[in-house]
């Protein structure tokens, strides 16, 4: 249905742009009816992945910003390859950007509306799904919450069994001892259980399960992490046996490590080859001018699984004996005029595309830091270790989050560790575009604590 309502929306953006074509003259309604066909093909290609999840109860707003941007990228992609391989005569960006503006438009407004439609139809009491919560309500008190107060996402929440009233929940909807569950289960009709109790009361699960598989409710298991670990987890099953994994690692996947570093290799090799050069030639003699020494720096720094490698950049200070162990501040007086100006745009970095093109960095990821820091920090900040997971990058989404620059405050290196985790787990290639173009935006007008 979401599919079918999209490939309407693509060829009535299709038809409306016909009109504007075909009053140019330069293409054929035949012709024209044989694109679409085309381009429909193309998009349920790049819709089999792309996991918008629009009928989901719980779905935020960046997730299907997120799912409409994966598959229009892939769809862009694709199709441009396509009409240039068949010669489409309007392949001129004057009319290929407000053709794919247009149908990208068309697209996310479908989807809005129609999210608004099935938030709407819950609301007013449909498709609803009747559930009971079983053991200690403090594990999942925010999810009973969210399903008690939001009728948007069509749960009705009847109660739950706790030993005791839990004191965070006030809404009388108490409904007594656990054991108290099945016979409550047998009686009523429910869509869905969402059960907390400890393994140590196996028994008691066992006759909860069997009552829902004989009243076909569907029953759910929440893990008491609650105490120790506040983390979002993975859940896999390796032979046939559930696991959970802390940490969600899209670049665990092979595919996802063929792809980025397909096009980091492809990118450095490109600038490598073209642009480097030229910033070598000309940055090397005012590297030379301003102090001596040589004009690449290199650092051992901390890379992929805690392995040491040695990043190089730019030489921006003079030499120094404390270029180890000292950060670089504001106002160092270690220097030179031109590396103010090269920390401030980023140049610095740019010989960090040899570190990557060699495969000991990737363009996007965690910023590697000197190994004094690795050693300090891993002490005091217990997932600081976690950032060893991905290829250190050129630039990241720390940097292009606000932390970037000297870490003064032991807060600072708190919320970078924080953001290289969230990178890590929710790794997408747009979100690595995403990260470049700021980077790009951010070097042309320049960044306060960039230094």
């Amino acid at each position: 249905m979401i599919l079918g309502g999209e490939l309407a929306a693509l060829n009535a953006a299709l038809l409306t742009m016909s009109f504007y074509y075909q009053s140019l003259g330069n293409i054929t309604t035949p012709h024209y009816k044989r694109l679409m066909m085309l381009l429909s093909l193309i998009y349920i290609l790049c819709e089999q992945h792309s996991h918008h999840r629009i009928n989901d109860r719980f779905v935020r707003g960046d997730q299907m910003l997120r799912g409409l941007l994966t598959s229009t990228f892939s769809f862009i992609v694709l199709s441009l390859m396509v009409l240039w391989v068949f010669r489409w005569p309007l392949m001129t960006w004057d009319y290929m950007l407000p053709f794919y503006g247009f149908i990208v438009s068309f697209i996310f407004l479908y989807r809005w509306i129609l999210r608004q439609c099935i938030k709407h139809y819950r609301k007013n009491g449909h498709n609803t799904m009747s559930i009971i919560f079983i053991g200690n309500i403090d594990i999942a008190s925010e999810l009973y919450s969210r399903m008690d107060t939001d009728s948007t996402t069509g749960y009705v929440v009847k109660g739950y069994f706790a030993d005791e009233p839990c004191p965070k929940v006030t809404d009388g909807k108490y409904l007594g001892k656990p054991e108290e569950a099945v016979a409550y289960i047998g009686e009523h009709t429910l869509h869905q259980v969402y059960c907390m109790l400890p393994s140590s009361r196996n028994e008691l699960i066992r006759r909860i399960i069997q009552t829902c598989s004989q009243r076909m409710v569907r029953y759910n298991f929440i893990p008491d992490t609650f105490n120790y670990q506040r983390h979002t987890m993975a859940f896999t099953l390796m032979d046939g046996t559930p696991v959970f994994s802390l940490h969600n690692e899209p670049l665990s996947l092979v595919g996802n490590r063929i792809l980025k570093r397909s096009f980091d290799f492809i990118a450095s090799s490109i600038f490598l080859a073209t642009v480097f050069p030229f910033v070598y030639i000309i940055f090397g003699l005012l590297i030379k001018l301003s102090s001596p020494g040589p004009v690449i720096f290199k650092q051992k720094r901390s890379g992929l699984n805690g392995k040491d490698f040695y990043c190089y950049k730019f030489r921006s200070m003079r030499v120094n004996s404390d270029s180890d162990k000292v950060q670089a501040t504001k106002n160092d007086p270690r220097k030179t005029r031109i590396g103010e100006f090269m920390r401030r745009t980023s140049i610095d970095e740019l010989p960090q595309f040899i570190n990557v093109w060699l495969g000991e960095m990737s363009i996007v990821g965690p910023r590697p830091h000197m190994i004094r820091h690795t050693e300090q920090y891993s002490q005091i900040i217990s997932s600081y270790m976690v950032r060893h997971f991905a290829k250190p990058g050129i630039t990241g989404f720390a940097q292009v989050t606000g932390f970037r620059g000297e870490t003064q405050e032991l807060w600072q290196m708190e919320g970078r560790i924080r953001k290289d985790i969230w990178y890590i787990e929710h790794w997408s290639f747009a979100l690595d575009l995403f990260i470049i173009w700021k980077t790009v935006y951010n070097a042309i007008h320049g960044e306060d604590n960039a230094y």
